[in-house]
This record gives structure tokens, C-alpha cells and sequence, in this order.
């Protein structure tokens, strides 16, 4: 990763500030988008809190940390987008804070999708012995070890920072950003190691669970072909995120070529990179699965038949004919 180009990126943002009419516009976007995926996220928390079917199901349960970590990491990254532009400056500590809770999960994302296709590679792989394997207990404790293993990479910054600088420094005021709060060189260093290593065990993981599947579904097994395309779908998503891995290079590489927009490359590449990715889970793993979809499907038609008929608590009038709620 090119962290001279980011680095000279991130001075120059300093320098530069949108208009009052640009900031507006891009701020109204951006929260518009956070609003929706985290609106569309929330319907999917909900659905899964109300059955029971997916509260003892391995993969449902992985599904929906994914959700709640990518509602977190996408409001956090709203919330630090937008404040950049309100008060520009935020309190060191306060700006840690947010920074951690954001890189934390940020890491969860491939992390938890490695882990979504084992899960799925022993239930075609191993199907006699998924039920023995994968318990809601081992998946939750497979779900703290995600945490833990996620804060590996930032947490010895943290330490470093605190053992290193002043307590002045933590009651002044910065631009947040991991570039302007993390600056040695040994975190910058550290950073882009861990990058790679999450990046390459994730990626082995997804290449051997798909491969290994793959050969299953050569017995025209239904559940094989389509535990195949879903890790298909891990690997795009996989994609998106590491994408962001190389945000500072992708950026470079287009400033050189538009030396003059690089306010607008960086919200461009911020809302493809950070946005669109967890705009893709509820879809691939939510709305395409077809026991999450009938159920979230009912819960909605039964919440806008209760709108219509909002004085008959026992029955629905649909096309002249009546006809008792689910």
C-alpha cells in the first residue's frame, strides 16, 4: 500500500473545503444511503429476533453479526463523514474512540464471511457431522473470537499511543482520521502487514471451502450448487472490501490523472468502498434466501394490511372478501 500518496492526500484535504452547497449535497447522499442500508439491516435483525427458526441455526446467526457489524461500521463512518464537515476538528480521544470501534469492524466484515463459508463447507462437506460441528454455542463463541482476533491489529497502536504521548495531546483536537492519528511509522507498518495476512487467510479460505464444494456439487446436489454460488457472492463482497485496503494507491492513481478533483475522488471512492459494500450483504444473504425472504416477507405484508385497516384488529378485507392475518 502506497501510504506516501495517502499521506500527501490527506495534507492537501486539509487545505481544501467544498462549498457550503457541495458539503450539503454530498452529506444529504451519503445520509440517505446510511439511513436505507441500516433501514433494510434493521427489518433483518427484527425478522431474526421474532423466529425462532433462525435462532438456532448456525448460519443464520453468523448472518446477522454480519449485519449488526456492518450497521455499526456504517453508521460510525457516516457519523465521522459528516462531522468532518460540521466541526472539521474533533477531541483526540474522542476521535480514538471512534476510530477503534470502526477498524474493529472493519476487520469483522471478511473475517466473519471466511468463517460464513466453513460453515458452509461442513454442511455439504461434512453434513453428517454439521450439527454436531456447528452449535448456536461454538457459534457464538466463534463470534467473540472474531472480536478478538479483529483487534489484534489496532489495539497495540492504542497502547502505543497512550504510552507514548502526553495527556495534552488527547485533550487537543485533530482531523479524525487513521492517517492523522496513527502516524508512526511501525503503526503504518503494522497496518499494512495486517492487511495482507487477513487478507490472504480469508482469501485461501474461500478458495479451498469453494473448491471443496465445487467437487461436491458435481453430484447435482441442489445444496452443494447453491452453497457454491453463495461463496461465490463471499468472494465479491470479499473483493469489495479489500478493495478499501488499497483506498490511499487507488486514489493516487486517479488524482495523477485528475489532479484537480480530489475532493470529489475521495467521496467517490468513499461511498464505493465504504458504502456499497454493506449494501451488498442484506441482499446476497438476506432478501436471496428464500426462508429469511418468506418470513420477512409476511412480517411486511402483515404490517401494511394493519396500516390499511387500522380498525379491524381481527380481520383483513382484500378484494372483497375477508380473510383472517397470518
Amino acid at each position: 500500500m502506497n501510504f506516501s500518496a495517502g499521506e500527501s492526500n490527506f495534507t492537501v484535504v486539509l487545505m481544501e473545503r467544498d462549498t457550503f452547497e457541495t458539503a450539503l449535497t454530498k452529506n444529504i447522499i451519503l445520509v440517505a444511503l446510511c439511513i436505507s442500508i441500516n433501514y433494510i439491516n434493521s427489518m433483518l435483525v427484527h425478522t431474526f429476533t421474532k423466529h425462532q427458526v433462525f435462532n438456532t441455526n448456525p448460519r443464520y446467526i453468523l448472518f446477522i453479526h454480519l449485519v449488526v457489524n456492518d450497521m455499526i461500521q456504517l453508521t460510525l463512518a457516516c457519523l465521522l463523514h459528516v462531522l468532518s464537515y460540521i466541526v472539521y476538528t474533533l477531541n483526540v480521544s474522542f476521535c480514538c474512540l471512534l476510530l477503534v470501534i470502526t477498524i474493529f469492524t472493519t476487520f469483522n466484515t471478511p473475517v466473519n464471511l471466511a468463517t460464513m463459508a466453513i460453515e458452509r463447507y461442513i454442511a455439504v462437506c461434512i453434513p453428517l457431522r454439521h450439527a454436531q460441528i456447528c452449535t448456536v454455542q461454538r457459534t457464538y463463541i466463534t463470534i467473540s473470537l472474531i472480536w478478538v482476533f479483529t483487534a489484534i491489529p489496532i489495539l497495540p497502536d492504542v497502547f502505543i499511543l497512550v504510552a507514548t504521548e502526553p495527556l495534552s495531546f488527547f485533550r487537543s483536537r485533530i482531523f479524525c482520521s487513521r492517517e492523522g492519528l496513527f502516524q508512526y511509522p511501525s503503526m503504518i507498518e503494522r497496518k499494512n502487514t495486517s492487511h495482507y495476512v487477513f487478507l490472504a487467510l480469508v482469501w485461501l479460505s474461500l478458495l479451498y471451502t469453494y473448491l471443496s464444494i465445487m467437487f461436491a456439487a458435481r453430484a447435482a446436489s441442489a445444496d452443494a450448487r447453491k452453497a457454491r454460488n453463495t461463496i461465490l457472492l463471499h468472494g465479491l463482497q470479499l473483493l469489495l472490501c479489500m478493495i478499501s485496503y488499497v483506498r490511499s494507491a487507488l486514489e493516487g492513481g486517479l488524482l495523477y490523472f485528475f489532479p484537480t478533483k480530489l475532493l470529489e475522488i475521495r467521496f467517490f471512492s468513499y461511498v464505493i468502498l465504504q458504502i456499497i459494500p454493506r449494501f451488498v450483504s442484506p441482499i446476497v444473504y438476506g432478501l436471496r434466501d428464500q426462508t429469511f425472504r418468506k418470513h420477512l416477507k409476511g412480517y411486511l405484508l402483515c404490517r401494511v394490511n394493519a396500516s390499511t385497516y387500522p380498525h379491524n384488529d381481527t380481520l383483513f378485507k382484500i378484494s372483497g372478501r375477508e380473510k383472517r392475518p397470518l
